[in-house]
């Protein structure tokens, strides 16, 4: 998917697209990813001995937007982002729900101009804390999205932007 993973913290995965290196289709790269890493965890039982306790959920929230990047540590130097996108990134995974794939407006407009036809889901406006009220937005996960993004890699004519995604696990 070409999607460069940024850091584990804690229990949670942060992703960039676009970074380091500049992709038309990041927006839809990011969605792919992330259906397809939902759909991985729900393939996965948390104890193989004990399967009774069911597979691994996750919460997933994606966002658009500008970050700052650098290399930061000596002895154990690490490729860090910056600023209020990784914050609003998130919020947006802390809003989500189990197996679901939530986005913030800038999100959503970025994926569905890459990708026309998209399905996706408004769940209305949401309290974000920090943020305020905002419009989230679900990438419906059916089949034909998982289609169309696919066949959609390398199509897309947007100007590269990071999208960053962080995703939890939920058991």
């Amino acid at each position: 998917h070409d999607i460069f993973k940024v850091e584990t913290i804690g229990d949670a995965y942060m992703c960039v697209g676009g970074l380091p290196e500049p992709q038309q289709d990041h927006a839809v790269r990011t969605a792919l990813f992330a259906l397809r890493a939902v759909q991985s965890a729900n393939n996965t039982l948390v104890d193989e001995d004990e399967p009774d306790r069911g597979a691994i959920n996750l919460r997933v929230g994606f966002h658009s937007g500008p970050v700052v990047a650098s290399v930061v540590g000596d002895l154990n130097p690490r490729y860090c982002l910056f600023g209020d996108t990784v914050n609003t990134a998130s919020r947006m995974e802390s809003n989500s729900m189990k197996n679901k794939i939530n986005m913030s407006p800038q999100a959503h407009t970025c994926l569905v101009n890459q990708l026309p036809g998209v399905s996706t889901t408004s769940r209305g406006v949401i309290s974000i804390k920090g943020k305020g009220e905002i419009e989230c937005f679900f990438l419906d996960q059916t089949n034909a999205n998982d289609v169309k993004l696919s066949n959609c890699l390398n199509g897309s004519k947007e100007k590269s932007s990071v999208r960053g995604l962080r995703m939890s696990p939920w058991i």
